[in-house]
């Protein structure tokens, strides 16, 4: 369930300093409602009026955060990979060999769909939605390009330490990136999915993929 928070009365009056934690602590609040909003019931569903239903407000106070719904809901997307970021690379950054940092890539990613399902759910269902007013999808590739990007590096490191054989990168980052989105597309079809099993079978098989032969 999202949090409520017990704000200061509006009167009351506050320091710069107190209003701006409060207004971050609301906005936050509100983003955390959409999210389950939108997991529960879907983008085209989730209006203003029922996410602030969730968060226990008024339906004006999300617009006194939030320009309107797709500000809002380009937030929720901005801490979807927030937060997918700075899961997985404080994990991936603490390994020393491009196998293990592969690894550690993979099994993070997993655990980050497992442990945030509404997050992943709700961004699922808003990236084919999401569009600009004239009926261009705000979300394509490109969004992931940063992610393919840091794969790719490490990619390329095992080449050069010698660790992986000659390939495309740049081929095998978005193979590793597309594979690993599989998790992602069927967190909502299959409740029971073995987050753990699947993530090991994906290291074993990029490391086939990627190790050269000795």
């Amino acid at each position: 369930m999202c949090y409520f928070l017990t704000m200061r009365s509006e009167n009351e009056p506050v320091g710069q300093e107190g209003r701006s934690f409060i207004e971050t602590a609301r906005r936050a609040q509100i983003v955390a409602c959409a999210i389950e909003v939108i997991a529960e019931v879907g983008y085209a569903q989730a209006s203003l009026a029922l996410i602030a239903k969730r968060a226990g407000i008024s339906k004006g106070v999300i617009s006194y955060h939030f320009k309107g719904k797709d500000e809002l809901i380009q937030q929720v997307v901005d801490e979807a990979f927030t937060l997918g970021d700075a899961f997985t690379r404080p994990r991936v950054e603490a390994q020393t060999t491009a196998a293990a940092m592969l690894g550690a890539y993979i099994e993070s990613t997993v655990e980050f769909y497992r442990t945030h399902r509404a997050h992943m759910i709700a961004l699922s269902d808003i990236w084919s939605a999401f569009r600009h007013t004239d009926g261009r999808p705000r979300l394509d590739m490109s969004a992931n390009e940063p992610e393919v990007s840091s794969v790719e590096e490490i990619l390329r490191f095992g080449q050069l330490a010698g660790e992986f054989r000659e390939f495309s990168t740049r081929v095998m980052a978005v193979t590793v990136k597309q594979a690993v989105d599989g998790v992602f597309i069927q967190l909502a079809a299959h409740p029971d999915l073995d987050f753990d099993a699947y993530a090991r079978e994906l290291v074993t098989t990029f490391d086939i993929a990627t190790r050269k032969e000795r």
